[in-house]
Formats: C-alpha cells, sequence, structure tokens
C-alpha cells in the first residue's frame, strides 16, 4: 500500500462530516502509543503550556534518578532514552520556548549527573551537542526571551 501525503490526507479529511472525522481519531488512537499521547497532548495539554511543560521537567527529573549507575554502558544507554523520550515530547508541542526550555532542563540534569558526566565523553559529547541545538533555536526567539535563556545557558556551564 502506498501512502497518502499530508496534503492528500488534509484534502480528504476536509470532505469527511463531524461522525466519520470521530471515528478516525478513535481508530487511529487505538493502534499506536505515540498517536494516543499527542491526542492527549492536543485534547488536554496544549492549552496550558507552561503546565506541560513543569510536567515534563518532573519526568525527566525521574528519568535521571532510575538511570542504571551499574556501569558505564547502561549510563550512556539509559542518557540517550531520556533524551529521545524528550524529544519526543518535544515535537508533540512544537514550540520553540517548550523546545528550549525543555533541553535547557536536560542539560542542567546531565551536567549534575556527577561522576558520570565527567567521566564518559559520550555523555560530554550528548551535552556540546544539545547546547548548540540549543543556541541556534535561541536565536530564533524573541531578543527578551533570547537573553533570558542566553542566562539559563550561561547558569550551567555554557
Amino acid at each position: 500500500m502506498k501512502t497518502a501525503t499530508a496534503k492528500q490526507i488534509k484534502d480528504d479529511l476536509k470532505h469527511k462530516d463531524r461522525d466519520e472525522l470521530l471515528q478516525i481519531v478513535q481508530r487511529l488512537a487505538r493502534f499506536k502509543k505515540e498517536n494516543k499521547e499527542l491526542l492527549t497532548y492536543l485534547l488536554f495539554e496544549a492549552d496550558h503550556e507552561e503546565g506541560y511543560v513543569e510536567t515534563m521537567k518532573i519526568f525527566i527529573d525521574e528519568q535521571f534518578l532510575a538511570v542504571n549507575t551499574r556501569n558505564n554502558y547502561y549510563v550512556k544507554k539509559n542518557i540517550r532514552k531520556i533524551l529521545k523520550e524528550t524529544k519526543k515530547y518535544i515535537r508533540y508541542s512544537g514550540n520553540k520556548e517548550t523546545e528550549v526550555q525543555l533541553l535547557i532542563h536536560f542539560c542542567k540534569m546531565l551536567f549534575e549527573f556527577q561522576p558520570y558526566y565527567s567521566r564518559i565523553k559520550i555523555l560530554r559529547d550528548i551535552f556540546e551537542r544539545q547546547v548548540i541545538l540549543i543556541k541556534t533555536r535561541i536565536s530564533t526567539l524573541h531578543e527578551d526571551l533570547q537573553y533570558d535563556y542566553e542566562q539559563e545557558l550561561h547558569d550551567i556551564g555554557y
């Protein structure tokens, strides 16, 4: 089966009535966990972006506390998993401010994750790549926000 383009789907959805759209969304929610998470964000969290950011920061904190520190392999693997999930939740929002806030929080937690951060080069590389990404995202924001986020970056050592 060939997948339709986003434009084709959008055009077809315009011709559906309310009940058909509701059935399509419900069926979509049944198939994949990410679809349910995105629908949850759109229905319950999108109007309260600050609450969403705080919830995600708490989630990141909990994930860092649960990192398996038995050996360096597990530490690296768990940190990558946390970053992957953080980026997934950033993608749900699509808001540049949310992205900057969550990535800064991730970097702050990673920087404070001692002694592993200073010992493992891969963690330092992950940190540096995220800082570069944060700086490029900050440059697209309003000047006042740029200054605030630059200060936060400076506070964590960059």
